[in-house]
C-alpha cells in the first residue's frame, strides 16, 4: 500500500468515527431478518458481507478501529442497491438507508477520482441536475436525435452497439422526448374539472418534467379529473435523490432548501410526487436537514405534506375507468414501498379499472435492479437481479407491466427487451395507465 493511500484510509477512518451515527450502528441486533429481503445477499449466494447486517458490521468495525476502510469495504457499500427493503423487515427499526448515505458521503469526500470521473461527476451533480434549463437543453438534444431520423439510422446500422454494457439496449427503451417548446411551456396551475375536493401542490421533478413529461401531463390530467386543484411552483428543482445516494449530500441539502422555499408559501393540503425515488427523499428532508437550526422545522413541515399520487387518487376517488380486457401486474418501486409505505393504493386503483384482471407478481416488492444509476455502474449484479424479476413477471402472463418510478420503468422495459417479450408485454407508469383508462371510458381512445 502506498503512503498516500495509507494516509487516506487513516483519514477516512477518523471521518467515519466522527460522522457516523454510532447509536444507529449498535441498534442492529444481528437477528438476520433482513437477509431474505436483501437482493445482493440472495444473488451473491448468501455472502454475509453483501447483506445489510454485514454492511452495518463493516461500518461499525471501521468506526471501532477494528478494520481499515479499504477497497473491499468501499466495494461492498457501492454494491448495495440502497433499496431499503431491509428496513420494513427489521424488528428494531434500523434506518439502514441513512447509515448508507452517511458512509457514502464520507467516502466520496476522501476519494481520489481520475480526472475523467471527477469531470463527469461535476457535470452531473453540479452543472446538470440542479439546473432545470440545462436539463431541458440535454433533453432537447435527445429529442433532436429521436425526431430527425438519426436514431433510426443509428439503430439500423448498429452504431448504437458500440455503447458499452447494456447502454445500447437502454437507448432503445428511452421514452419519446417532447419538443423543446413543450418543455418550456409548462403550467403553474391546473383547475379541477368539477368542484375541488383538494388543493394540492405538484412536485414535477427534473427527469419527470423533461424526458418523462407525458407522465407528468397524465398526472395533472387525472388529478384534475378527480377534482383536485393543482399548483405547480415554478422555482422547484431536482429532489436531490441522485446526490444523496451517490455521496453528494451537500448538494442534496442545497436542493432540499430550494424546494422547501418553492413550496412553503403554497397553501396546499398535499405535495404530490409521481416518482417513488423522488418521493422517498422528499419525505426524508426532515432527516436530511435535522442538524440545520434554520431549516430543520421547515423541512419537517415540508415532508409531512408529501404524498404519492396513488394515495391521493385513492383517497379522493377516481372517475370511471375502463380498458380492453387485459391482465395487469405491478412491480413495486422500492422507495415508494419501503420508505413511503405505499403499496396497497396502486393495487386498488389498478383493480378498479373495468376490463383489467390484476395478477400479483411473485416477490413484486423485491428490487428490479435499477436503483438510480446502479444499472450503469454495477451492470452485472443489476442484470442478474433483473433477469430473476423478469421470470416472475413472465409467470403472471400479464400483457401490461406497471410500475411507479421512471428508473424502474426503464429497467422493466429493458427486462422486456432482454426477455424477448416486446411483442407481448408493455411497460407503463401507473398514472399513464390510469389516464388511458379514464380516456377510454369516456370514448376518447
Amino acid at each position: 500500500m502506498s503512503a498516500a493511500n495509507d494516509k487516506r484510509q487513516q483519514e477516512l477512518a477518523i471521518d467515519m468515527k466522527q460522522g457516523m451515527d454510532y447509536d444507529e450502528l449498535i441498534n442492529c441486533m444481528r437477528c438476520g431478518f433482513c437477509l431474505p429481503a436483501c437482493p445482493t445477499y440472495r444473488e451473491s449466494g448468501g455472502n454475509e458481507a453483501a447483506s445489510p447486517r454485514g454492511r452495518i458490521a463493516l461500518m461499525k468495525a471501521v468506526v471501532d478501529g477494528i478494520m481499515e476502510p479499504d477497497e473491499d469495504f468501499e466495494k461492498q457499500l457501492s454494491q448495495c442497491l440502497g433499496c431499503r427493503a431491509c428496513e420494513p423487515a427489521c424488528p428494531s427499526g434500523m434506518k439502514y438507508g441513512f447509515l448508507l448515505e452517511d458512509a457514502r458521503d464520507i467516502i466520496q469526500k476522501k476519494k481520489k477520482h481520475s480526472l475523467p470521473v471527477k469531470m463527469l461527476r461535476n457535470v452531473v451533480f453540479n452543472e446538470l441536475f440542479p439546473k432545470p434549463n440545462r436539463m431541458r437543453m440535454v433533453s432537447s438534444l435527445l429529442w433532436f436525435y429521436q425526431s430527425t431520423g438519426i436514431q433510426k439510422i443509428a439503430q439500423a446500422t448498429h452504431l448504437t452497439k458500440i455503447a458499452p454494457g447494456n447502454l445500447s439496449a437502454m437507448e432503445r427503451v428511452l421514452p419519446k422526448v417532447p419538443s423543446p417548446s413543450k418543455m418550456k411551456n409548462r403550467p403553474s396551475h391546473v383547475a379541477s374539472e368539477g368542484v375541488a375536493k383538494k388543493k394540492v401542490a405538484f412536485f414535477s421533478g427534473c427527469l419527470m418534467d423533461t424526458m418523462f413529461m407525458d407522465t407528468n401531463d397524465s398526472t395533472l390530467y387525472i388529478l384534475s379529473k378527480s377534482n383536485c386543484e393543482i399548483v405547480i411552483p415554478k422555482k422547484q428543482n431536482c429532489c436531490g435523490a441522485l446526490h444523496a445516494h451517490s455521496g453528494e449530500k451537500d448538494g442534496a441539502k442545497q436542493l432540499a432548501k430550494e424546494n422547501i422555499l418553492a413550496f412553503e408559501k403554497v397553501e396546499a393540503e398535499y405535495i404530490i410526487s409521481n416518482a417513488g425515488g423522488c418521493g422517498a427523499l422528499l419525505v426524508d428532508y426532515g432527516h436530511l436537514l435535522k442538524d440545520d437550526p434554520e431549516w430543520a422545522d421547515r423541512a419537517k413541515a415540508f415532508s409531512a405534506k408529501v404524498k404519492d399520487i396513488s394515495e391521493v387518487l385513492y383517497e379522493v376517488g377516481m372517475p370511471k375507468m375502463r380498458l380492453e380486457p387485459q391482465t395487469v401486474t405491478y412491480q413495486d418501486s422500492c422507495h415508494l414501498r419501503n420508505v413511503m409505505g405505499t403499496f396497497s393504493a396502486p393495487r386498488k386503483l389498478l383493480q378498479s379499472i373495468e376490463g383489467v384482471t390484476f395478477t400479483e407478481m411473485k416477490d413484486a416488492d423485491r428490487c428490479c435492479g435499477s436503483a438510480g444509476v446502479y444499472n450503469i455502474i454495477e451492470q452485472e449484479m443489476s442484470m442478474q437481479i433483473l433477469d430473476v424479476k423478469m421470470k416472475d413477471a413472465k409467470a403472471t402472463k400479464a400483457r401490461t407491466l406497471v410500475t411507479a418510478n421512471p428508473g424502474c420503468l426503464l429497467q422493466m422495459k429493458l427486462g422486456i427487451e432482454r426477455a424477448g417479450l416486446q411483442k407481448d408485454v408493455r411497460g407503463i407508469h401507473i398514472v399513464d395507465l390510469l389516464a388511458e383508462a379514464v380516456r377510454y371510458a369516456e370514448g376518447q381512445a
